[in-house]
């Protein structure tokens, strides 16, 4: 080019538009969007080529914008637990379907339970409380204790009166109280002998004394004893005086002095009631004795009789005392014989 002549314009070359940023579509979604190329389809397209220079100009080197960098965007989305499938699988019906069978087989177990339980409580209940493999025998039933006052017969009356009552419904309260009317029966125990018998304890009254009749009883041509327990309660008569019992003369009026009498001989020893012969009794403190051997005993009250009874054998065993009518053991510490 000559030197002076005027400059020649360049000739710049227009940048390229920049490349378009395109979303990505989202699964599912339609619309213009998604027909569209992906943000790699769009990085991968060719960028418009630069058109060439017109003859006659020169080119100078020009920074051009970088293109569009593509970008991948991300759904964060928060995470609620398993994913059930839309359609269970034939394993997990079947499981399920064996499982409501267990449940209904347990309920049908317990039902039968519950009602065989039930079933079986009414059994026994009617077995032992309604049929005859509990009732009561008379014929099994075991009386002991009647002593030389009461009649067993009667006692048996008693229970036959109760025959084919189951026991473990028999009223053995009601049963004991009937037996105590019984003459001679001072007291009683009812125990149940399984299965169908029954044991009758009695205790007594046996006599202790025999007291003359006042008056003959009605139906008695002649008058006899009473015979009287250790509580005075007469448990049968005799017209003639026991060889066995003491015959005690009282007062009819005197109660007290009856007891005291009564107190006195129930305690004596064995050897030594037998011995005695009657006893008589104005009041509770002037009690004497009539020996079988003659001999008199002043007695005194009804205190210290275990004393006085000892102090009455040993003077009869020792051989100072024979020959003796009179012993008195009022005072038991200072005896005196006559």
């Amino acid at each position: 080019m000559p030197t002076g002549s005027p400059a020649t314009p360049r000739a710049t070359p227009a940048a390229p538009p920049p490349t378009p940023w395109v979303a990505p579509p989202r699964s599912g979604s339609s619309g213009p969007a998604a027909d569209g190329p992906g943000p790699r389809e769009a990085s991968r397209q060719p960028t418009p080529s630069t058109p060439e220079p017109a003859a006659g100009t020169s080119t100078v080197p020009v920074r051009t914008a970088a293109p569009a960098t593509s970008r991948t965007t991300y759904e964060v989305r928060r995470f609620r637990g398993p994913v059930r499938p839309a359609v269970v699988s034939t394993r997990s019906a079947e499981r399920f379907a064996e499982r409501a069978r267990a449940a209904r087989n347990l309920a049908r177990r317990q039902i039968a339970y519950v009602v065989g339980g039930t079933l079986l409580l009414l059994g026994l209940g009617y077995l032992v409380l309604f049929s005859p493999v509990f009732a009561l025998d008379p014929a099994r039933a075991t009386v002991t204790g009647a002593g030389t006052v009461v009649a067993v017969d009667q006692v048996t009356a008693v229970v036959a009166r109760h025959e084919g009552t189951p026991l473990p419904r028999l009223d053995v309260g009601r049963l004991r109280a009937e037996i105590l009317q019984v003459p001679g029966v001072r007291d009683a125990t009812v125990s149940r002998d399984w299965p169908r018998g029954l044991t009758v304890a009695l205790v007594s009254r046996e006599p202790v004394a025999a007291v003359p009749e006042q008056q003959a009883p009605q139906g008695v041509a002649a008058v006899g004893f009473a015979l009287l327990d250790q509580d005075g309660v007469q448990v049968g008569r005799t017209d003639k005086a026991p060889a066995g019992l003491p015959v005690v003369t009282v007062p009819v009026d005197d109660p007290r002095t009856l007891q005291a009498v009564l107190s006195v001989v129930r305690q004596l020893p064995p050897a030594l009631a037998a011995a005695i012969g009657g006893v008589s009794a104005q009041t509770q403190d002037t009690i004497t004795m009539k020996l079988r051997d003659g001999v008199n005993v002043e007695w005194g009250s009804a205190d210290e009789t275990a004393l006085k009874a000892a102090v009455l054998t040993a003077l009869r065993a020792s051989p100072a005392a024979a020959g003796v009518h009179t012993i008195d053991v009022s005072a038991p510490r200072m005896p005196i014989t006559k």
